[in-house]
């Protein structure tokens, strides 16, 4: 029986270092149990097979129930769950640009402020944004541009939902662990506003798909904590001429600004030439992180999303604004165009 339940273990631990779902290491620990069921039923008494894997079919038959007992308990409780929070009906089909009746009413804070206004909430409506990571910063930035009636969202990451995720990351949820994080946002976003296309990428950012991904979309914004995939979606933002609306954090401290040399800004490549020692630069996973952090800076994303699409206000061109939780500070720098810049320095 010890066999048995190294062997279940080691195929959960396998699947949860490839990032398997959940589900599917669920089914391999199924497939294992049918295996041993039918060894202890069908084998006679005495054989090796059958007394290496328990003896005993009963043993087996009431660890399988208990299971089952617990699978229907799972069940009946998401079931609850979802007739107390059910999911929003889809609007009827629109012409493109023109507002339902409901999303008036749904936008009318922002249609009464006068830098937005009728034209910035169809501007907002018409607009694509692709958001890259569906993490701490992610989260926010995905429920806000959301809400605020951005028409078309695009998410790509490739990763699914851990437990370590729900202290920071609030578009996910205890039920949709093991649920790759795009199709988990996408739950989220249309709970949140059904009038919004979400468009989930359940991949990694490469080089072979970057160009023609970010083709399809206005604003690209960059909430990764990966140095290598930050400076591929800088050189790419440069070559289209996308702004990018990049962030990142740090414990208690955060950074965003906006990257844009179509409109005389430095690119992250000016203020960044190198990449840091990756001993000085920890990931949250190593470092730790505040957990409410993220909402401060990924709200401030945004922000600056929507002042970019609605032309309201001054948008982080050549500063940065820097955060600091722990004593409630913030302040900005500016930030300058590198004419030796490698990636734009030739624009």
């Amino acid at each position: 029986m010890i066999v048995v339940l190294v062997m279940a273990a080691t195929l959960w631990g396998i699947g949860a270092a490839m990032n398997t779902p959940r589900r599917a290491r669920w089914t391999m620990i199924g497939v294992l149990f049918a295996g041993v069921l039918a060894i202890q039923f069908i084998l006679p008494d005495g054989h090796p097979l059958r007394e290496g894997t328990g003896s005993d079919p009963r043993l087996w038959l009431l660890l399988g129930g208990l299971g089952a007992l617990v699978f229907a308990y799972r069940k009946g409780l998401m079931a609850l769950r979802a007739r107390t929070n059910p999911v929003s009906i889809d609007p009827p089909a629109q012409a493109p640009g023109t507002f339902a009746e409901v999303e008036l009413e749904r936008y009318a804070r922002h249609i009464v402020l006068r830098e937005i206004g009728g034209p910035g909430q169809k501007a907002l409506k018409t607009a694509k944004i692709l958001v890259i990571g569906a993490g701490g910063l992610g989260s926010p930035v995905l429920l806000y541009l959301a809400a605020a009636g951005v028409g078309t969202i695009g998410v790509i990451d490739d990763d699914s939902v851990e437990n370590t995720n729900l202290q920071r990351q609030v578009v996910h949820t205890d039920t949709r662990i093991g649920t790759p994080k795009v199709f988990s946002a996408e739950t989220a976003i249309k709970a949140q506003n059904p009038f919004v296309t979400v468009r989930p990428y359940h991949r990694r950012l490469t080089a072979d798909i970057v160009q023609d991904l970010f083709a399809e979309y206005d604003i690209v914004l960059d909430g990764t904590d990966n140095s290598d995939t930050r400076y591929l979606v800088n050189a790419t933002c440069v070559a289209l001429g996308k702004p990018l609306v990049a962030a990142a954090l740090t414990q208690f401290e955060g950074q965003i600004s906006v990257y844009d040399p179509a409109n005389d800004a430095p690119c992250y490549a000016c203020v960044f030439p190198k990449a840091p020692d990756p001993a000085l630069a920890p990931s949250c996973a190593e470092a730790g992180v505040l957990g409410p952090l993220p909402g401060v800076v990924g709200a401030m994303m945004a922000v600056e999303t929507v002042k970019l699409i609605t032309g309201a206000g001054a948008p982080l061109h050549g500063q940065m604004l820097i955060y600091d939780a722990l004593y409630g500070e913030s302040r900005k720098i500016a930030l300058k165009r590198d004419p030796n810049c490698s990636v734009c320095g030739t624009l």
